[in-house]
């Protein structure tokens, strides 16, 4: 309702009901929950949203229903590994390292061990998440006795990047599986769910990053032009932002189950030194 509406309607009922009803209003107005709404319905440029995945692709990540059937009957050849390797997992906005637990328990089957994230819910990032990162992974490469692999999916591979170039010394490979680090952050199909939730803009996170600048450390980029959410050019990146981009045929959910992903992920932890 507009204005002018807003205030016709009020007048229309008893005085003290128009008061109760305009100081709402205004409650509302100055609230924080009106904060966030504003941040998701933000007027945003066509030429910045320019690539995202369209709708039919985002309904395609509704296969995951189909997941627990197709993992009943599934059988994936894992041969035990000759080089094992400490792989901390990163999990996506909005969700738990859960997740992504099928995923690390066929990376484990074959020898490697795998490591959550520590912080649950990855509700997005701030420097206290990245302190007690910092801590985890250095914790992790101190028990280990070497390098860790960090594998992070979506907005997990942010995190996984900008933790390697905080701890080069202590990440042997950085693998991102979805994870928007190139292009425009809005050139995808949540980033107006990622404002509301995080109550701040996409384009200014509460953590100095440079999202597009490559990790001092060997970094691959899974990507699939699939993906419903993210479009498949930021997942990619650019040469000179990741060493290596492997594309993969599944959705943007899909990175967390996908046979084609864990035997990527199971060749690149063998190859890493």
């Amino acid at each position: 309702m507009s204005p002018n509406r807003d205030a016709i309607e009020l007048s229309r009922l008893p005085r003290h009901f128009a008061a109760a009803g305009e100081g709402a209003r205004q409650a509302y107005e100055q609230s924080e929950l009106a904060r966030r709404v504003a941040l998701a319905r933000e007027a945003c440029p066509e030429e910045h949203e320019a690539g995202k995945p369209r709708m039919v692709r985002m309904l395609g990540e509704a296969q995951i229903l189909l997941e627990p059937l197709r993992r009943h009957r599934r059988k994936l050849a894992i041969a035990a590994t000759a080089n094992p390797q400490m792989v901390m997992i990163l999990p996506g906005f909005a969700t738990h390292p859960v997740r992504m637990r099928y995923l690390a328990r066929q990376l484990e089957i074959a020898g490697h061990r795998t490591k959550r994230w520590g912080l649950g819910f990855n509700w997005g990032p701030d420097e206290a998440r990245f302190r007690q990162l910092d801590a985890r992974l250095a914790d992790l490469h101190a028990r280990h006795g070497g390098p860790v692999v960090l594998i992070g999916w979506s907005l997990g591979g942010l995190f996984a990047r900008e933790l390697a170039k905080r701890q080069p010394h202590a990440v042997a490979k950085v693998i991102t599986m979805g994870a928007p680090f190139s292009g425009s952050p809005r050139a995808n199909n949540v980033w107006r769910a990622y404002q509301f939730i995080t109550g701040h803009s996409v384009d200014a996170p509460p953590v100095e990053a440079d999202l597009a600048a490559k990790p001092p450390v060997e970094t691959v980029a899974l990507w699939s032009a699939n993906d419903g959410a993210i479009a498949p050019r930021c997942a990619a990146g650019r040469p000179g932002e990741r060493d290596r981009a492997i594309a993969v045929r599944c959705t943007h959910l899909g990175f967390t189950y996908d046979p084609q992903v864990i035997m990527t992920l199971l060749g690149e932890l063998e190859a890493t030194r």
